[in-house]
């Protein structure tokens, strides 16, 4: 089959780094997730040695293959390299290299179309009953631009929000209105139509996914600056497509910069607007994948009048919640264990960064002694700013009829069917909970 210029671009970068490979065995060595997925007796250079075999030839020894699939892209193996080679990247073209070996060229497509489906559906439903028209087109959803005027200079930054942050728009809301005091412009892109093709990527179309990831990039290039917030979207763009894209056209498109980093950035521009006291001792939820993202926001937290960071001493696995559904048991373990440590510190919140963690988290707000916040609500009220966290009263009714019941207006108002928006709430809302709420 012949290939794209972007995926030879992405099989040259594969086969550089398989090149610098010395096979050290380090990348495995640092792995957090390597004895919970059965590979605790695995020799760590007959481990990265079976990757580099699949990335060859689409089949290794069993070890390889397990620890590719169960990657929940902590990124220490990254940190841990010596040699310029990025262990998270080759593995998650291990994995695609192994789905293409098993399935054809249409089953793999059909999959990623479904996957992205899926999604949209869910993104479009949680988000429209939750926001109005305004709200929404606040945040790029309405295709309409009525925030955006025709003589506006190119903005500062593109701030792209991914797709899932939209389940719990009161996050994208504050990003927003920070941005808006510290006087910074901006144009938003994301949702489904900005998609990261994170789904033909994982589907095994690579096709498609670097067409979908390119379209998406040429519209991000509207500014030399990107901001981003979904992890897992930054780090689609950040080490696949920006990299296959400067290979090919011969420049870099943009800059991406996680959203937390740039905020920690301007903590001097920040700081005289956190005129509030917030008192309150929190605990930081913390995800290490992106390099410098918890400590941004602990830079950021920290100039908070008021504020006590508690170190509850978790473990810090994973790019978000998200990634550890390859791990379930691993899932749950951590999140009780963070749970449990939070309730004996006495803390009066957990502060998550990322929205998928708010998702998972912020109904337990209803069973155990503190509250499940987002970094950028402790940010807010110091400054005076504040956005529903409806997401968070809904999810903590439990009770799919009565969520469809509360949000009737909206729904009205958008053309949703209470079906839909029915299956949409047990799936996406209420099923994402590793750890199960107190029966009542």
């Amino acid at each position: 089959m012949t290939q794209t210029p972007f995926e030879t671009a992405v099989a040259d970068r594969v086969d550089a780094m398989v090149d610098a490979c010395v096979r050290c065995g380090k990348c495995v060595e640092v792995c957090p997730v390597t004895d919970a997925a059965g590979m605790a007796a695995a020799e760590p250079v007959a481990v990265i040695t079976g990757v580099l075999d699949i990335l060859r030839t689409g089949d290794g020894p069993q070890a390889a293959r397990q620890w590719a699939s169960t990657c929940v892209l902590s990124g220490e193996c990254i940190k841990a390299c010596d040699y310029g080679v990025n262990p998270r990247f080759l593995l998650a073209m291990a994995r695609s290299k192994m789905t293409r070996a098993t399935n054809d060229a249409p089953t793999m497509r059909r999959r990623g179309v479904e996957a992205f489906r899926h999604q949209t559906q869910g993104v479009n439903v949680l988000a429209r009953m939750q926001l109005d028209e305004q709200a929404l087109d606040r945040l790029g959803q309405t295709g309409r631009k009525l925030t955006e005027r025709p003589d506006e200079m190119p903005p500062d930054f593109v701030f792209y929000t991914g797709c899932n942050v939209l389940k719990t728009p009161h996050i994208a809301l504050l990003a927003l209105d920070v941005m808006d005091a510290l006087g910074v412009t901006y144009k938003v892109m994301g949702g489904p139509s900005h998609c990261c093709g994170v789904h033909q990527l994982r589907a095994g179309d690579t096709e498609t996914f670097g067409r979908v990831g390119t379209n998406t990039l040429d519209k991000l290039a509207q500014a030399k600056n990107v901001l981003s917030w979904c992890p897992s979207c930054h780090v689609q763009y950040t080490e696949i497509t920006i990299p296959a894209i400067e290979a090919t056209r011969g420049s870099k498109p943009f800059e991406m910069t996680p959203f937390m980093r740039f905020l920690a950035s301007r903590i001097d521009d920040l700081k005289p607007l956190l005129r509030e006291r917030v008192d309150m001792r929190i605990a930081l939820h913390r995800h290490p994948g992106i390099h410098g993202a918890m400590e941004a926001a602990e830079q950021v937290l920290r100039a908070v009048p008021g504020i006590e960071i508690v170190e509850l001493n978790q473990p810090a696995v994973g790019l978000q919640a998200n990634n550890l559904r390859a791990m379930p048991a691993l899932w749950r373990e951590l999140q009780l264990k963070e749970l449990e440590a939070a309730r004996a510190a006495g803390v009066d919140a957990i502060v998550a960064v990322y929205h998928s963690d708010h998702r998972e988290l912020c109904a337990h707000e209803r069973d155990w002694p503190f509250q499940i916040l987002n970094v950028l609500e402790i940010v807010g009220a110091s400054m005076g700013i504040s956005e529903a966290d409806d997401f968070k009263r809904l999810k903590m009714m439990q009770d799919a009829d009565a969520i469809v019941a509360d949000c009737a207006d909206l729904m009205g108002q958008h053309g949703i069917d209470a079906a839909t928006a029915r299956a949409v709430v047990a799936e996406a809302m209420l099923g994402e909970q590793p750890v199960p709420l107190a029966k009542r």
